[in-house]
């Protein structure tokens, strides 16, 4: 049966186990042995991050052919207009490759979301305002490099939710092993079905 730990990564952590720099990782927070991460969350990214000990379900997590949705709350610099969000629909150029045609769409500051240590920068004479970006892809620094891209760089990035699972209940830094009675099946149309 594949072991699946959800972890709320907090920000500064690495999506790995070893850092010769010293710097915290996977290793500082999980005491699960055999289970190895599902793709990786940038350093200075937060939220979900999905780990297990099954080696092909790994491998169709993190693998972008399989279109498995990732749901990212962006807090960006500025506001950004319809013009901008169309173009970040519509698929962004970001030189070595075009990003596929994505969701997103203005929110309000998602509630009870906890304060990024450390802060963000806070400048009075340029608003921020709260993106959701909804991706079936993953290349390094996307969604940074996508808003960024059409004018509106990120301050602070939540991965809130990998095809079903989501950070519900979890604060930063904690973690759960989901409560499956048989293995998970298969990931068809973006969505991870569990047996059981």
């Amino acid at each position: 049966m594949a072991r699946i730990v959800l972890f709320n990564k907090p920000c500064g952590v690495l999506t790995q186990f070893t850092d010769s720099g010293g710097r915290p990782t996977l290793k500082d927070y999980i005491d699960v042995p055999g289970v190895y991460a599902a793709g990786r969350l940038d350093a200075d990214s937060e939220g979900l991050v999905i780990l297990t000990d099954d080696g092909s379900l790994q491998a169709r997590i993190s693998d972008p052919r399989h279109k498995l949705e990732k749901v990212y709350w962006a807090q960006v610099e500025g506001i950004p207009d319809e013009a901008a969000l169309t173009g970040l629909r519509s698929g962004v150029d970001l030189g070595d490759f075009v990003t596929r045609p994505c969701r997103a769409r203005p929110i309000d500051e998602p509630g009870g979301l906890w304060a990024r240590q450390p802060p963000i920068r806070y400048r009075a004479d340029i608003p921020t305002s709260w993106l959701e970006i909804t991706i079936a892809e993953g290349k390094n620094r996307q969604v940074r490099r996508m808003t960024a891209k059409i004018g509106f760089p990120t301050l602070r990035l939540v991965r809130w939710a990998v095809g079903e699972w989501t950070l519900a209940g979890l604060a930063p830094g904690q973690w759960r092993i989901l409560a499956a009675t048989n293995r998970v099946n298969s990931i068809d149309k973006g969505r991870v079905n569990r047996l059981g």
